[in-house]
Order: structure tokens, then sequence, then C-alpha cells
């Protein structure tokens, strides 16, 4: 909306082509380490992504990064295939030997860079930068030109050196933001003034040292840039590179530029590089994460029910992902019957608020109710006596090392209130020899079967009871129960089955 306001300040292009350096800067991040049969795996995912330069590595790091770069080579894939050089000879022949179509040469241009790392001067810099370019068109390849920390290097030196290079036949020139300094508007002025003095196509290649990297990217088109680097998931140096799946979708949906990425495929590919390189996303992450269209507050779920737009800029298709309808303590009413809707789940107005009032009280404990949780909240309470002879007015129950573990219960039946407290081997055994002997001195009804299952992972699911109980006359009746309290399950359920033999009777 605020966009089209300032269109008219931008110089962007009507399509940008995509580098992907996940490879090779992605493969950076610390604690991966790709074989080359993974490199080739994610090699192939990124051309069926539609990726318009796939930097496969930096071959003159060692045999592997050869290996892997010639046998991904080997493919035939749509994308060109690039490996990365420093504007050394035996570092170019590396990579000319392995066969690519598109070698990205670097050195570093900052006054640090200079003195600190390569100990040279402007002009030997300038002139080993030439002799590279002039060295790859040579062989008749494709060359791209970065200045290492393009950013923090002198403007004057970085527009001379990049015209030197591009009168020397290079064919893109990129401008890294090697260690993140950038901001929005830095990045902006800058493109915009190389665009004047250079004409071919610039590209950038941001760093997310301040989580700016995607911003940076974006301005640089704005500008005028017509290619950028990224990573699938942001993968990289340090805080890592642009991330891929949110530059194509800023530019796609915000600015109405072309890439040749195939949007669905985002989160199926994110997914992929996740498992290979071992790095997990954050459920936020944007465009790809878990919770990148889960709702839970109450007010969200209304509006996305009512109309996606209200509470999602773009739909979850678009990407490969799907909408998800969060339960917990922020859960509204209309979320809730839209997820019983979903798995054809009737209930009555008492029926509905039991399980909307369970669902809320989990939520307030800090548990996310799953759907697998839903399901069994609700079966337990679909399946519940209509009536409830005996009914639990308090219980509590003792246990623990060196400790015989004891339950006290007591129970309101019809109008009179018994209590008992019993041992077990086990607090469950305890409550239930609890609740028999209250009823004992009327009753004859035992437990037959005992059931439990954990319906989710992990140290707070839910505890689903499922107990068989019958009495001497042959009547047998099942009770369920499901609750993040194993013990208070199974008591519930117990009662719930005596309630049903007694209604028989």
């Amino acid at each position: 909306m605020y966009l089209d306001r300032v269109k008219n300040k931008m110089n962007p292009p009507d399509s940008v082509k995509i580098f992907d350096t996940t490879l090779r800067d992605g493969e950076q991040t610390p604690g991966v380490a790709l074989t080359v049969d993974e490199k080739i795996r994610i090699a192939k995912k990124l051309n069926s992504l539609g990726i318009n330069v796939i930097e496969a590595g930096f071959p003159a790091a060692s045999e592997g990064e050869r290996e892997s770069t010639r046998k991904i080579l080997e493919l035939g894939l749509d994308a060109n295939i690039c490996g990365l050089a420093r504007v050394l000879i035996s570092d170019l022949d590396s990579a000319i030997d392995c066969g690519v179509d598109y070698i990205h040469t670097f050195i570093g241009t900052s006054p640090l860079h200079r003195k600190f790392k390569l100990k040279m001067n402007k002009e030997e810099i300038l002139t080993k930068s030439v002799d590279a370019i002039d060295y790859i068109k040579d062989h008749g390849i494709k060359a791209e030109f970065s200045a290492e920390d393009a950013s923090r290097t002198e403007f004057n030196y970085l527009k001379e050196i990049y015209r030197a290079v591009e009168n020397a036949g290079a064919d893109v020139i990129n401008v890294p933001d090697t260690v993140g300094v950038m901001i929005p508007s830095s990045m902006k002025w800058l493109i915009a003034e190389l665009k004047k003095e250079i004409k071919i196509p610039i590209s950038v290649h941001c760093h997310d040292d301040f989580g700016l990297a995607v911003a940076n990217s974006l301005m640089a088109v704005e500008a005028g840039a017509q290619q950028v680097h990224a990573t699938i998931n942001g993968l990289g140096e340090r805080a890592g590179n642009a991330a891929l799946e949110e530059v194509v979708m800023a530019l796609t949906v915000e600015y109405g530029i072309e890439t040749s990425i195939k949007t669905k495929l985002l989160v199926n590919t994110s997914e992929f590089i996740s498992r290979i390189t071992g790095v997990k996303m954050p459920p936020n992450k944007a465009i790809v994460g878990e919770n990148a269209f889960a709702h839970e507050a109450g007010i969200h779920v209304h509006g996305v029910l009512e109309k996606a737009e209200t509470y999602e800029p773009i739909t979850p298709e678009m990407v490969g992902h799907t909408r998800r309808i969060v339960l917990g303590k922020h859960t509204g009413a209309k979320a809730l019957k839209s997820k019983l809707d979903d798995y054809g789940i009737e209930m009555n107005e008492k029926q509905f608020c039991d399980v909307f009032d369970q669902v809320k009280n989990l939520g307030d404990k800090g548990k996310m109710v799953t759907d697998a949780d839903l399901k069994a909240i609700a079966e337990s309470i679909l399946g519940k006596a209509k009536d409830e002879i005996v009914k639990l007015e308090g219980f509590a129950v003792m246990t623990g090392e060196n400790v015989m573990p004891t339950a006290t219960v007591k129970l309101k039946i019809n109008d009179q209130v018994k209590t008992s407290s019993k041992t077990g081997v086990g607090p469950v055994d305890a409550a239930i020899n609890a609740i028999q002997d209250v009823l004992s001195e009327t009753e004859d009804i035992e437990l037959l079967e005992y059931n439990i299952e954990a319906i989710t992972g992990g140290t707070n699911a839910l505890a689903e009871v499922f107990v068989v109980m019958g009495d001497k006359n042959g009547n047998k009746a099942t009770g369920r129960s499901t609750r993040e309290d194993i013990v208070m399950s199974s008591v519930e359920a117990v009662l719930d089955a005596i309630n049903k033999i007694l209604i028989l009777r």
C-alpha cells in the first residue's frame, strides 16, 4: 500500500537473478560440514527450486571441494555452476580444471584487509584483480568480481577497481557487505552511486551481523542491483547471509519483481537443508518457520477464518506451507469450533464448554494443546456418563522414595459424602483402591482392564487412560479420561466407568 508512494524514488530492475551460496558460504556455518553426496543432493534441490547460479564451493580449498564441484557439473543442471577463487592463478586453475562455467573471484579492498590481511597497496590489489579477470576471460568463462569488504572500502577506490575489472571484461560485479555493517539507507546510496559508474550487472552479498542482510539486499535492488547472493535459511559465517526465502518472497509479493524461483518449493527446500546441515530453524522463522502461518489468539483466528488476509500477508500455499490453528490459553471459541469441525466431532453445548475449559486450563499451565491432544480430550468428554451418581469431591495422593503410596478420596454418592484412604504399589493403584473401598459397602464393581497412553511426546504430554469395569451381574462399562496428570486421569476414567454401570442398573 505505502510502497506505491515511494516507487517513483526507486530504480529496480524488472527481474532479479538469485545467486545461491548455500554450498559455499552456507557450509561455512559453524558446525556444518557437507559430504560430496550431500552437496550433490543439495545442488539438485537448488536446481529444482529454480536458482540461477549455484556456487558449488571453493575448489582450491580441498580435493573434496574439487570432487563435489566436478560431480555437480556432471549432473547437467539448468543453473550455472560457479566456483569461488581468490585472484590467484592457482585458485583460478583449480576452478577451471573442474570445468566450471562461472568463476566468482575476489580480493579484499578495504584498508583493514589491505594492511592486515593482504599487506598490499591499492595498486597491487587493482593489478591482481584485473589480471584475474583477464585470465578467466581468456579461458572463455563467465567472471564475477567481488571487492571483499566493499562496505568498508573508500568509495573512490571502490569505483576505480570496479571500473578496472569491468574494462577487463568482468560480466558481473558483486558488492559484499562482508561483516554486515551496512544499513538499508547506506546500501541504497552505494548501489545507486555505483550504477552511475558501472554498466554491467551489479550483485550484492549481504551478511546478517546486525540482522539487516535481507533489508540491505532489498535496498540494493531498489537502487538497481540485478542479482542477490543468498542462502537457504540464511546459513553462513557468523550470523549468516541474507535468507533466500525472505528475499525472494519480498521481491515477488512486495515489489512485484520477477525471479526464477518456484516459490511453492521454498518450505520443502528449507526443511531439506535443515535436515542435511543439522541446523534447526527457529519456529518463528519468517516464511518457512513452523509458526509462520500458525495462529492462537482468538481475535487472530477469528479474522483468519473469515478472511485469511486479515492476519496473513501471503497464503501459506504460495511457499508450500500450511496454516495451523494452535490451541492454548489464548484460544477463542471460534478456533476450537473450527478444529472440532475439521475432525467431524459434533458436541452439545455443555460438552463443547467442557472441552473449551480443559483447553484453557492446559494453556494456563503452559501446555500447547496439539491436534492429537484435542481429539483425545473430545473423545473422553463425548464418552462420559450422562449422569454422575458418584461424584469426586476431593482427592489427594502421597508418594515418593521409601514412602508407601497413599491416596485419599472423597466421593459423593447420591447425597452422601464418603471418604477413604488406601495404600497401593503406586499412586494410581492406591487411588483406585481408595475408590473401591468407598464403594465396597454398597457396590461390587471391580477393575477388569487398565490402559494408559501418552498422547504426544515430552514430559508434559497428556495421559489418556482407558479402563474397563465390571460387576457381579456381568455389567461392564468403559471409562476414559485425558489429563496432564496420570493419577487424576486414572481416577476420572474409573469413576466414569462406575457411573455408567450404575446407570445401567
